[in-house]
């Protein structure tokens, strides 16, 4: 399965590239915010994407709402430090499939998207 990283944080996409790989996900495509996703999600036609939330130019959950009038069957995941319960709501009410608060363990990481990706089946 081919796997969307969206953040600003190049350290950031790095760390879960390598959790992915641990997991045996190495088709990897990277975006560096929501605009940049937007214009590559078409072509790349990922089944899971990993957002962050706050970026420039276009922030995740901007791109989960566009992203969603397009598309409402591949995994999001969020991965942000946004962990106020309004937020996660927020989420929730834009359809994203789970959500991993911000510092993470490469095992928590690794737990949400196998869990994710079980319940979808």
């Amino acid at each position: 399965m081919k796997v969307m990283l969206v953040d600003d944080s190049r350290t950031m996409r790095n760390v879960e590239k390598n959790i992915l790989k641990s997991i045996g996900y190495t088709d990897v495509i990277e975006a560096c915010d929501g605009q940049d996703a937007l214009s590559k999600v078409a072509a790349a036609a990922p089944g899971l994407i990993l957002l962050d939330w706050n970026m420039p130019n276009m922030d995740g959950l901007t791109f989960l709402k566009e992203f969603r009038k397009i598309d409402k069957d591949t995994i999001v995941i969020m991965v942000t430090t946004e962990a106020e319960k309004n937020r996660v709501v927020e989420a929730i009410n834009a359809v994203v499939n789970n959500y991993v608060v911000k510092p993470f363990t490469p095992e928590n990481l690794s737990a949400r998207i196998q869990e994710t990706l079980k319940a979808a089946a």
